[in-house]
């Protein structure tokens, strides 16, 4: 199979818009991102990650890939699998048909990895383009060239166990109808992300940040728990899927294509405005770790005033935002 691998900053943004590219959709990542309405914040103090709480800046798993399937009027099949060697069967003979192939593993079971950069995430997207032997030919977004995975080390990364479980996961299009993006299309994503981040809940959106920094200024500045609590806020932040920074990079790429695509100058200056914001996000990280690494003293109302901060700054851009797509 003729198939372009293009590295990309998302595993999830960047496996849509490549299968997209492959199917004659002149699609980015940044502008698969926006389309899907990707873009947000959550807190969810209940839904534990090794006794912490899980802090998202993004849409939960597969709302990209869902996502484009409106704007392009697509149709996806999406399979998934009761053993490991019924899931292989199928991804053997879709590739035997010449069949591109999404699939969502686990980045532990992944042997491409380093292993430092190895955690169970079981979320993480890759393509598959073909077999050569017993391994699997894999484009990985996250990485600049294409990889090689053995059968077993596929199956294992394919029907890991835990949250999220991808269950051998796999999906590709059956159909695009659309292969291009109406400005309709673009304003009506931009519209629902802005509905997100301005959701009347306490854990979504500016508000979910609201109650994040008020439960970081509450934590005892020399508890053990606190260093681990802000640890994991800099891994949710800025390892695990992009995080704050990179997302709202992303986003603001997006805004710059759609100024084009959707004849709204006026989103070239919201993109700046974005990219200034996540400038921020990064910022807060770089304290934050400072902090852990014992570089500045722990100090979790400071933590708190920049989330704050970052909060104030989101809202005002998100009610400027809701005003220029009305």
């Amino acid at each position: 199979m003729k198939f372009e691998h293009r590295h990309a900053a998302h595993c999830e943004s960047g496996v849509i818009s490549n299968m997209l590219r492959h199917h004659g959709v002149p699609m980015t990542e940044s502008l698969a991102f926006g389309l899907a309405s990707a873009l947000t914040f959550a807190y969810f103090p209940f839904i534990k990650l090794s006794g912490l709480p899980l802090i998202s800046y993004r849409m939960p798993p597969r709302s990209i890939i869902k996502g484009m399937l409106a704007p392009l009027a697509a149709r996806f099949r999406f399979e998934t699998f009761s053993s490991p060697q019924a899931g292989q069967t199928r991804l053997d003979a879709l590739l035997a048909q010449g069949q591109l192939v999404g699939v969502q593993t686990s980045v532990y079971w992944l042997p491409y990895f380093p292993p430092q950069m190895r955690f169970h995430f079981n979320a993480h997207n890759l393509l598959v383009y073909g077999k050569d032997g017993d391994d699997y030919l894999v484009s990985d977004p996250v990485f600049e060239t294409p990889m090689r995975c053995a059968s077993a080390d596929m199956a294992r990364a394919r029907f890991a166990k835990g949250v999220l479980a991808p269950k051998g996961l796999l999906y590709y299009p059956e159909s695009i109808d659309r292969k291009t993006i109406e400005p309709q299309a673009i304003r009506k994503a931009i519209r629902k992300t802005v509905r997100t981040m301005q959701a009347p809940v306490p854990i979504i959106g500016v508000r979910g940040m609201r109650t994040l920094a008020r439960k970081l200024a509450s934590l005892p500045a020399g508890d053990a728990h606190t260093v681990d609590y802000i640890g994991h806020m800099v891994r949710m932040q800025e390892e695990i899927g992009t995080g704050g920074a990179g997302f709202r990079f992303i986003y603001a790429a997006f805004l710059e294509e759609a100024a084009q695509l959707a004849a709204m100058p006026e989103l070239v200056g919201f993109s700046d405005r974005m990219t200034a914001i996540g400038d921020g996000w990064r910022l807060f990280a770089l304290k934050a770790a400072r902090m852990v690494k014992g570089r500045e003293p722990v100090n979790p109302p400071a933590l708190a005033d920049m989330l704050r901060d970052q909060a104030d700054q989101e809202d005002v851009f998100f009610r400027d935002l809701k005003r220029a797509v009305a």
